[in-house]
């Protein structure tokens, strides 16, 4: 059976005492979640909230890497970095790095494959925008999306990560897919996976929903059979809004 995961993108938001603060209020509140629960703060912050849910079952994520370990890519950092840190899962693929920065299917796949190497569990995010939706695109956006992203992997490889689907349109609008729109496009990517990487990796790779996500709609979407937890952004950066969608788990 699939465990949920429940990550918090805390985007370019939180000082490093913002950040612990925060940290520190969902640790209290936590006692045996259903679900796995992963932060994502900024890079600044990385260290100290790792060392706040030291001995805890929060996980410690990070929002991006680079593909190489080390090198003359100023303002970058790498997969060993992340893992010295104490990071176990990192966000690759997020609209917003496609969008803002340019970063393609190939070299999120770049990505997905170093941070395997590294023991670095991805979220690797897919997700179409309100035009291709529009336009009937939603299916064959996502299926290219999840084969770029995860090409030349293993099955077993594919097992252990983690997919995000973040319909772009949802992202920080308020709007969120309904619970049988997020169903349909999940059990459509799991399909995906199953076509390229059979059946066992599909049915163990967990996928998430994120897009606006909140305590109010998180039971419902995550009630539904494909849906495996939540990559949530506005709503992790308050610790009674985020427990709220934790609890949501069932």
């Amino acid at each position: 059976m699939r465990r949920p995961i429940i990550a918090g993108n805390w985007k370019m938001h939180k000082t490093i005492a913002e950040a612990v603060q925060l940290a520190e209020a969902l640790k209290r509140q936590q006692g045996e979640p259903q679900a796995e629960i992963v932060l994502c703060p900024p890079f600044t912050a990385l260290a100290a909230v790792a060392a706040v849910i030291q001995d805890s079952p929060i996980a410690l994520g990070a929002q991006n890497m680079h593909w190489e370990e080390q090198g003359a890519f100023t303002g970058e950092i790498s997969p060993n970095m992340l893992k010295d840190v104490g990071c176990a899962y990192v966000i690759l693929g997020h609209s917003e790095r496609r969008q803002y920065f340019g970063e393609t299917d190939e070299l999120v796949n770049g990505k997905v494959k170093a941070a395997l190497t590294h023991a670095l569990t991805p979220i690797v995010c897919v997700g179409e925008t309100l035009a291709q939706r529009e336009a009937g695109e939603t299916e064959a956006i996502v299926a290219t999306q999840t084969r770029g992203a995860l090409a030349g992997l293993a099955p077993e490889a594919v097992a252990s990560l983690v997919i995000a689907y973040e319909p772009v349109w949802a992202i920080g609008t308020g709007k969120t897919a309904s619970d049988d729109d997020a169903q349909q496009v999940i059990a459509f990517i799991r399909a995906t996976v199953a076509a390229e990487f059979g059946n066992a990796a599909a049915e163990a790779v967990r996928i998430q929903y994120g897009g606006s996500v909140k305590a109010a709609n998180a039971a419902s979407l995550l009630s539904r059979p494909d849906i495996d937890g939540a990559l949530v952004g506005g709503a992790s950066l308050k610790a009674a809004d985020f427990q709220g969608i934790i609890d949501g788990v069932r």
